[in-house]
């Protein structure tokens, strides 16, 4: 009996480990895509998770569908869940500018 307990508590203990480091970061960053997502209004600049650099023309919440202006007159519908951020061309290239000076440190330090 002593040993189920005890092999009953560390399973517990190895399941509270997986939720606690797996399931609630994920949980919290859904929950952020989301607000950032409900955030998105018509005219706004967007990344989608492509690449794709846009502007919002229409979203249709029921649908869960978005579409997006690529250039001038091309219009693409696509999911909602697809969109990633706002369009900030500064942050986009600091973050660009950090990886390649990233790489570039790690070229150096393996030559």
């Amino acid at each position: 009996m002593l040993e189920f307990v005890l092999v009953f508590a560390i399973l517990a203990l190895v399941l509270g480990a997986y939720w606690t480091m797996f399931v609630f970061p994920k949980q919290r960053a859904y929950k952020h895509k989301q607000k950032v997502v409900r955030a998105l209004h018509r005219g706004d600049e967007i990344v989608t998770y492509g690449g794709i650099v846009g502007r919002i023309i229409d979203i249709d919440a029921d649908k869960g569908i978005s579409y997006i202006e690529i250039a001038d007159g091309v219009t693409i519908k696509l999911l909602t869940a697809a969109l990633q951020q706002q369009y900030d061309a500064a942050e986009i290239a600091q973050q660009a500018n950090i990886g390649i000076d990233n790489e570039r440190a790690q070229q150096a330090t393996t030559e």
